[in-house]
């Protein structure tokens, strides 16, 4: 049995822990807030085996260009004088090719058809619950050139082996007998599902707890200490912890850490914002993406969780109302009877998202040291891709063979 020491209580570091303990390894977890925020915290809460196609693809830098033209637009990168920003922006756009694509669909497929199996064995244990359904995804369109676009999305994701499904507006319209859906058509994913993602955070904290994984909250890390290949010891503001192994998943700050290792690690934090309806008589049944005004919406039991935008903004979780604006701006234009009003600031949820340049997770063990794994950079699909990412976690810690190829997913890829 190891002492394995995780920096990062999000929902990669929990599943990390969840895979390690069941291994019969000693773990602990190094959190700087408190869990009860984080970015999967507020996520949308969506399980897509669907999203088989990198943010990094033709034609996403103009799309991009454009939407920062506008204040209320869904994509935004923050001006400022910063080389890794330059260096991510220059990779982003080497990725953002067609072969890139075609390189990554099985990549993902296989990662995220893997974390939905595994969260169907989570739930079928009936030992931590966390608003399990598979209901599928609907990902909505107003017009005739969205329409273009996601028809060959559903091809590909066809040939690929996702079912994809093409509706028009009245079959749409099918799938929510309870609210109004004003679109001219979707594609609807059967094969997707959601969760509520503050009850997995929470419950998977009190399992973990009870198996007895060491958690010490709010605890910044400040540095490491080392002895030539072998990382000896985590250092924070308020302590010391000696460490055997240790894995580093603490998303969009994870190339702050990785750096004082003297590992340079492309990744920038993607701002998104959520804030939830309450007790809602008319909810939707299928979570679904509104695609022109890039948002998303969720059932979570009664409640309904709103949720968009991408700003490329380094580790900044400060709130731009004009963002939020935007969001409540399209969901009004595809559900016209669920009333939908400009939150209050106070009750808009930030978090970021860990943005590796190509789109795929960094997921492995470095050169630098024989005794570090570093789970991090997953975009939009943390809470999506976060069991897999603890499994592979745990087999990569514990010299288990992979569940998947990691080559790909090489932490130091574009060393």
């Amino acid at each position: 049995m190891s002492n394995i020491t995780i920096v990062g209580g999000g929902v990669s570091g929990l599943f990390s822990a969840y895979y390690l303990q069941q291994a019969g390894h000693k773990v602990a977890i190094i959190e700087q807030g408190n869990f009860s925020d984080g970015c999967s915290f507020g996520n949308a809460g969506m399980i897509v085996p669907s999203h088989i196609v990198p943010l990094a693809q033709p034609g996403m830098i103009a799309k991009g260009l454009r939407w920062m033209l506008k204040s209320t637009s869904p994509f935004y990168v923050k001006p400022r004088l910063s080389w890794d920003l330059m260096r991510w922006g220059m990779l982003f756009w080497k990725h953002s090719t067609e072969e890139h694509v075609q390189r990554s669909i099985p990549i993902l497929r296989d990662m995220s058809l893997l974390s939905k199996q595994l969260f169907q064995e989570l739930a079928a244990t009936n030992e931590v619950d966390f608003g399990w359904h598979e209901r599928g995804l609907l990902m909505l369109y107003k017009n005739a050139d969205t329409e273009h676009e996601m028809a060959e999305e559903a091809a590909i994701a066809n040939k690929a082996g996702i079912v994809a499904e093409v509706l028009d507006g009245r079959q749409v319209q099918n799938l929510e007998p309870d609210v109004k859906v004003d679109v001219r058509g979707g594609v609807y994913y059967p094969g997707d599902a959601h969760i509520t993602p503050n009850l997995l955070i929470k419950n998977l904290v009190g399992y973990l707890r009870a198996k007895g994984v060491a958690f010490h909250e709010n605890h910044e890390v400040t540095d490491f200490e080392k002895n030539g290949k072998k990382i000896t010891a985590v250092l924070t503001r308020t302590g010391k912890f000696d460490v055997e192994e240790l894995v580093i998943a603490a998303g969009a700050w994870s190339p702050v850490l990785s750096e004082k290792l003297g590992i340079s690690l492309p990744l920038q934090g993607g701002k998104g914002y959520s804030f939830m309806l309450k007790n809602k008589t008319n909810n939707i049944h299928v979570p679904a993406i509104m695609l022109e005004a890039r948002a998303t919406a969720t059932p979570m039991g009664s409640d309904l969780r709103f949720a968009g935008t991408l700003e490329v903004a380094g580790t900044d979780l400060s709130i731009n109302m004009n963002r939020v604006r935007g969001i409540v701006q399209g969901i009004n234009n595809y559900y016209p009877e669920i009333e939908v009003q400009l939150p209050e600031k106070e009750k808009v949820w930030s978090g970021l998202r860990p943005c590796s340049p190509d789109g795929i997770p960094y997921v492995g063990r470095v050169e630098h040291f024989n005794n570090l794994t570093l789970a991090t950079g997953h975009g939009m699909m943390g809470i999506s891709l976060g069991p897999a990412t603890g499994k592979l976690v745990s087999e990569i810690v514990t010299h288990e063979p992979t569940s998947m190829n990691m080559q790909p997913f090489a932490p130091l890829r574009f060393s």
